[in-house]
């Protein structure tokens, strides 16, 4: 018979809200998007938010999302995928899972399947409708990335720091 807690958090949990976490380090205003990568046997292997390249100061780059192109953050920033996969210093990623805050875009998905996982599991999906996502649905399927839904528990953790 064992005395261990019950009410400890599952995988999922855990791995969506250091994804959640690795979001509020984003500079950007508007959108902060978090992921984390996770091997077959429930290591973190690595996380990404969306920010700029290493070594270009947050207060040197526009966050402007409208604006001529050079004024708008959209040339400058990485997202959290691409920043998770790059940020990678092991071997492979292969088998592993994403765990991200918003469904990733079609450039990302690329990404993903190069770098070879297999499962995404998504919190947010508020751009299914764009252009973008509906590109990045038709890849990661063809490619045979599972998709996953991440379920909200309704939990609330609450970390002092």
């Amino acid at each position: 018979m064992s005395d261990k807690r019950k009410d400890y958090i599952s995988w999922d949990e855990y791995f969506m809200g250091v994804a959640e976490l690795s979001a509020m380090r984003s500079k950007d205003p508007h959108t902060q998007v978090g992921c984390c990568i996770v091997s077959e046997d429930h290591k973190i292997l690595s996380m990404g938010y969306n920010g700029l390249p290493r070594g270009c100061s947050d207060d040197d780059f526009p966050w402007k999302r409208e604006g001529p192109p050079l004024e708008n953050k959209y040339f400058y920033t990485t997202h959290s995928e691409l920043n998770a996969i790059l940020n990678y210093r092991g071997g492979s990623l292969e088998g592993s899972s994403l765990y991200v805050t918003l469904f990733p875009c079609n450039e990302c998905a690329k990404a993903i399947i190069q770098a070879g996982i297999r499962e995404i599991v998504y919190d947010s999906d508020k751009y299914r409708d764009e252009p973008s996502t509906i590109a990045s649905k038709a890849m990661l399927n063809a490619a045979g990335v599972k998709l996953r839904k991440y379920i909200r528990t309704g939990r609330k953790l609450n970390i002092e720091v």
